[in-house]
């Protein structure tokens, strides 16, 4: 019986035995396969990355080879100063640029300080757009001493983008009535407002400005946000008439509109929708841009009157050429439009009253405006050499506004137009030296020159 049963127990433990070490074998075998498995996943993953990465290099190399293939302001410099030293490459260039600030238009006369303007990409994501940012100080033939720095800034993975400026000026205004030029002979005050005759007049003051907005991206190339925006006059003047019972559209529009005739504060909260797909904020090749705003100025900021504006502002470019992207087609509509209480005088809505200060090429700021105005502007963009070293404009522009007086939007419009060079300032940053000569209506006509596109 004994051995019986120590038969049977060898039995049971070889049968489990077995059994343990084909499970033991099994789990082995699942464990590999699951080892095998993550791994082949991780190798997949490493290797998708990889690919990626390399994809990116040759993407960055293809667009530096183009780059330094292109000529600049520095290279040619360089090339003077150093003739036998080879250029540094365009991935080692800075993207600041400065410059002596030369500049000419009928506005300011002719203009001189110093100016720097600065473009890069932040973080390593290839979709976040260029954040470009610029700063100046200068004087003009004309007593303007204008200080500004101003940004646009898009963080990695385009997650926020930052808009805003600051400026301190002595300012010298010319002011050529209210509307679009059509006269009103409803009384010698509406005459004199809408100065069918053009006749100019001059007004001097100080000018202080600060504005920022945060836009969220919430869609792909849709941000919304809000900030808000000061706009201070002080010490206004029209040194030609210091008669207080002097009439002249400055004057007669303050009085019709309580404001002062020697200072007021336009201040108030703003709110914007944008969408962009523009390749480069200084000089696009292709894509849009369009921001929707609303802007609201009240009491309790400070300012002297309520109102609430809104305001467009849509650009499109069309590249032409694959093998030359720089020919480029583009568009450009601007509009400004009261909903409700006043604006001062000189931030009502007008020729070249855009952000950047560059619409309606041929007149001088502010030339024609009113509480409803609407701006566009078709350009064609071509190179001239093949190092893209210079390139060519021509332009044609339209205006329209209200006048308060008779004269509907969209009624009158006035037109302007001209042709210009460029001059490749960074290549990096796609920053242009911009020479234009514009005609316009009344004779108008000038010489506009600056740094970076108009639009």
């Amino acid at each position: 019986m004994k051995s019986n049963s120590i038969l049977r127990l060898k039995e049971v433990y070889h049968t489990n035995a077995g059994k343990l070490s084909l499970s033991l074998k099994v789990l082995a075998l699942l464990l590999f396969a699951g080892f095998n498995s993550n791994v082949q996943a991780q190798n997949t993953d490493s290797l998708k990355k990889a690919a990626q990465a390399d994809s990116l290099r040759l993407l960055a190399k293809k667009q530096n080879d183009k780059l330094n293939a292109q000529y600049d302001i520095s290279d040619a410099i360089h090339h003077i100063l150093y003739p036998n030293k080879p250029e540094t490459p365009v991935q080692q260039k800075s993207g600041i640029t400065v410059i002596p600030n030369f500049a000419y238009n009928p506005t300011i006369g002719a203009q001189i300080g110093i100016k720097a303007v600065a473009g890069r990409k932040l973080g390593t994501d290839p979709s976040t757009l260029m954040s470009v940012a610029s700063t100046s100080a200068s004087i003009t033939t004309k007593g303007i001493l204008y200080f500004y720095i101003n940004h646009n800034i898009y963080t990695p993975g385009n997650d926020w983008n930052f808009q805003g400026s600051l400026v301190a000026a002595k300012t010298v205004t010319p002011d050529f009535g209210l509307g679009i030029g059509n006269g009103s002979n409803a009384s010698v005050a509406d005459h004199i407002l809408s100065d069918p005759e053009r006749k100019g007049y001059v007004l001097h003051a100080q000018y202080y400005s600060f504005r920022e907005k945060a836009y969220k991206e919430v869609a792909d190339h849709l941000f919304v946000g809000g900030g808000l925006a000061f706009d201070i006059r002080r010490n206004i003047e029209d040194k030609a008439h210091t008669d207080p019972t002097d009439l002249t559209p400055y004057n007669i529009y303050s009085d019709e509109h309580g404001f002062p005739r020697d200072h007021y504060m336009a201040n108030g909260a703003l709110v914007n929708v944008e969408y962009t797909t523009r390749d480069n904020q200084n000089r696009a090749y292709k894509g849009i841009y369009a921001d929707l705003g609303v802007r609201q100025n009240e009491t309790w900021l400070g300012s002297t009157k309520n109102s609430t504006q809104i305001t467009t502002d849509f650009r499109k470019y069309w590249s032409l050429s694959s093998v030359n992207p720089e020919h480029v087609l583009a568009f450009w509509n601007w509009g400004s439009y009261l909903v409700n209480g006043a604006v001062p005088y000189l931030e009502l809505p007008g020729t070249g009253r855009d952000a950047g200060l560059r619409s309606g090429r041929a007149y001088t700021v502010q030339y024609f405006k009113s509480t409803q105005y609407f701006y566009s502007e078709l350009e064609y963009r071509f190179p001239i050499t093949r190092n893209k070293f210079l390139s060519g404009v021509t332009f044609f522009n339209v205006q329209t506004a209200n006048d308060m007086l008779g004269t509907a939007i969209f009624e009158k419009w006035q037109p302007g137009g001209g042709g210009g060079l460029r001059v490749l300032f960074n290549k990096a940053t796609r920053t242009n030296l911009c020479l234009d000569y514009a005609y316009g209506v009344d004779h108008n006509r000038g010489f506009f020159l600056g740094l970076n596109e108009a639009f």
